[in-house]
């Protein structure tokens, strides 16, 4: 199955009449926040594929064109601190970046982090006793501690996604929020057992042997 993730930036490619022609063969759509509501309903539309989300730290809703004011995209699925099942995959969640300001939208210290990943550990370990294994994708939109993260407080990454892919063992952690410039920037690294993939603008993941069929 072929995977789409977004994340930060409307991506022309994507937000065009030809979406069909260059993703078709996508089968599901992950994204990592930073993105306005309109865009995602977009995509969810034109593909009619599952759409997973994750807040950013910039989300804080918008007004459609009649005036309303929208905070969540339609059609989508938000997992922050949960864990679905989506065509055989385990997928979870944890929205925003690290506490920088004293605004309240989707921003966490560390410690805040921690018990939010708490929160989902009953699910994972119902996953691990049903189906063999605790987590498939975690999609986040900070980078985990040390791994595509910056050096100021905003685009500090997670120590707890570290203790996460070490005590889960998802086979991909997919972030955003720290953006990308140059085609030399490295989005994809190997921590341990899963492969962490900056989707600023959009991936594509070639997920393949789905141990849990097609779900």
């Amino acid at each position: 199955m072929k995977i789409l993730s977004v994340s930060d930036r409307v991506m022309e490619t994507i937000y065009s009449a030809s979406i069909k022609q260059r993703f078709g063969d996508v089968g599901l759509v992950l994204a990592c926040g930073d993105l306005p509501p309109h865009y995602l309903e977009f995509i969810v539309t034109m593909l009619n594929v599952p759409l997973l989300y994750v807040c950013g730290n910039h989300d804080q809703g918008t007004f459609t064109s009649d005036g309303i004011f929208q905070y969540a995209p339609k059609g989508c699925i938000n997992v922050d601190e949960r864990v679905v099942r989506v065509k055989g995959l385990l997928i979870g969640g944890l929205e925003g970046s690290m506490r920088y300001n004293a605004q309240d939208h989707h921003q966490y210290t560390e410690w805040d982090m921690r018990w939010k990943a708490l929160r989902m550990a009953p699910a994972l370990w119902w996953n691990r006793l049903r189906y063999g294994r605790f987590l498939d994708i975690l999609i986040t939109h900070a980078p985990p501690y040390r791994i595509h993260d910056g050096t100021d407080r905003c685009h500090t990454g997670f120590y707890t996604f570290l203790r996460l892919m070490e005590a889960y063992h998802p086979r991909y952690l997919i972030h955003g929020h720290q953006h990308v410039y140059s085609p030399q920037t490295i989005t994809r690294t190997m921590y341990r057992h899963t492969q962490v993939v900056n989707t600023y603008g959009y991936q594509i993941i070639n997920w393949r042997n789905i141990e849990a069929g097609d779900g």
